[in-house]
């Protein structure tokens, strides 16, 4: 006698309506041709045929996990945002990501790793789109769509090349900086788990006062920082492609919730016209030792998703969403983004893309926005302010004092205005004479050598040398014997060559 509790819940077309069967098709006889008006089996060929959406330009392989954001620390002196006072705590997403590999690419490849979050405030969503790195590659948005081009593929092979990765980096110095970091221990984190963390831009902060700080976070992994080596990379991707979403799900499911330390580095706004670098600069880091950490509080993650399509996939991050007290700066990647993102995501996602559950806030929306396709949220009449029907206004009084600064002159394409200690070399030099330590440093010299080494051609080579000399010397040089050698060394076995080819495809994403 068959358990009531074992059958199965009956299975229904995407209106609802009781399947009739779902082991045949309707024929004209058990031998005879298909007809049209079988519904369920149309139903299910053309929502696969459109199943799948344009996967993300960067950052598109990727996954994350539900959590909250706990205060522990106090710096409401700072900014009257509610999700920083004290005591709050806030439900959040996280995506992590690679940048270059589409969404079918091996998890461990040397590259950036994107680490995004999107907080549901009672004031309603605050989105900070972050990296594993403290810096980018670049300072100015008028480069990214090309840097991004130089780390996709070939238009005449599909293939991707050593040779345009490096000759876009070496005619762009300010790339140095997080070609180090991404050259070294953090460009291939063990898992997500291990890694930190960072806003990388400046954010302006104001507190209920009024007063405006600089601000840098920073969220420290509580696991610690732990890496693969290039080799136990390699070997990975022939294991598991998909180690670090596998890592984060399974991990999060034996209940052992990976949690970071928030923590925020604060300038005083003045500081910002005198310092020695450019606060603002995308490619620059702020020293501890002028602007120490400040702790904030904890991000926990334990829970997982239900659907990776709709809660992941489809979660949309967007430098835009930013609550009272908290407001863009100078940054000038920082400003494009505020429209690229969301500019994005309405190509992708469709103009309603804010109405996915994962991305609605959990507060009230009363907005004039209209139609469009996908929109499921009712529409009410008045739909045009101003307006005398009692439609919703801005409140000018509660909210009208934005967290911006002063600007002013002609109109220019040219540079952000130096400071007196800002070059495009110096702290990626002290990033391996002072950070790293011996062993940190052989590793660069042997992962910057076995990229270099796979389908780099000579005059990029050279510029390749010139390049990390800059950086350090010492580096240059011993980057340059290291290829050298390796061009003039015992000619590989078969086997080796066919790895050597598979290498040189794909070795570093960024």
């Amino acid at each position: 006698m068959t358990n009531p509790q074992d059958t199965p819940p009956t299975l229904t077309t995407d209106a609802g309506i009781p399947v009739e069967s779902d082991e045949h098709s309707l024929t004209v006889g058990p031998n005879g041709p298909i007809v049209l008006i079988d519904h369920y089996l149309i139903e299910q060929m053309a929502q696969f045929n459109r199943e799948r959406i344009t996967e993300r330009q960067p950052h598109a392989k990727g996954s994350g996990a539900f959590g909250r954001f706990v205060v522990t620390h106090d710096v409401s002196a700072y900014t009257k945002a509610a999700l920083f006072q004290p005591g709050a705590t806030t439900e959040m997403v996280a995506r992590f990501s690679t940048v270059a590999g589409e969404r079918g690419s091996p998890d461990t490849w040397r590259d950036l790793r994107g680490f995004s979050l999107k907080f549901y405030t009672s004031e309603g969503n605050y989105d900070m789109v972050g990296n594993a790195t403290p810096v980018f590659f670049v300072r100015d948005p008028l480069h990214f769509q090309h840097f991004i081009r130089s780390q996709k593929r070939l238009a005449r092979n599909n293939l991707r090349s050593n040779d345009m990765q490096f000759d876009f980096w070496t005619l762009l110095p300010e790339t140095c900086h997080q070609v180090t970091w991404l050259m070294g221990d953090r460009g291939i984190p063990r898992t997500w788990r291990h890694m930190n963390g960072y806003s990388s831009h400046t954010y302006m902060w104001m507190n209920a006062k009024g007063q405006k700080f600089w601000v840098k976070y920073h969220l420290k992994t509580n696991q610690g920082i732990e890496f693969f080596t290039q080799d136990e990379a390699d070997r990975m991707v022939g294991i598991d492609t998909d180690y670090h979403t596998r890592d984060l799900y399974e991990t999060i499911e034996r209940g052992d919730h990976p949690s970071w330390t928030v923590k925020m580095q604060i300038m005083p706004y003045e500081d910002a016209k005198t310092y020695r670098f450019n606060p603002f600069d995308l490619t620059k880091v702020w020293p501890h030792s002028d602007y120490p950490l400040v702790e904030v509080g904890q991000m926990i993650l334990d829970r997982n998703p239900t659907d990776m399509h709709t809660e992941i996939e489809q979660v949309a991050f967007q430098p835009n969403n930013l609550v009272p007290g908290i407001g863009v700066s100078p940054d000038k990647m920082l400003q494009a983004r505020v429209f690229s993102y969301s500019d994005a995501h309405r190509a992708r996602l469709g103009v309603n893309y804010q109405q996915i559950p994962v991305n609605a806030p959990r507060v009230p929306v009363r907005s004039y926005s209209k139609d469009g396709v996908m929109r499921i949220h009712n529409v009410t009449d008045p739909v045009y302010v101003p307006n005398s029907y009692g439609g919703p206004r801005a409140d000018v009084a509660r909210y009208g004092e934005v967290a911006g600064w002063h600007a002013d002159g002609d109109m220019v394409h040219a540079a952000y205005t130096l400071h007196a200690e800002d070059d495009d070399w110096g702290q990626a030099g002290t990033l391996v004479r002072t950070v790293m330590d011996d062993a940190g440093r052989d590793r660069l010299v042997s992962n910057i050598v076995g990229v270099l080494l796979n389908g780099v051609s000579e005059k990029v080579l050279q510029r390749a040398f010139w390049y990390f000399r800059n950086v350090d010397k010492d580096l240059g040089d011993r980057v340059e014997k290291g290829v050298r050698a390796g061009q003039v060394g015992s000619q590989p076995t078969s086997a080796e060559q066919e790895v050597n080819k598979v290498r040189a495809a794909a070795p570093v994403n960024v």
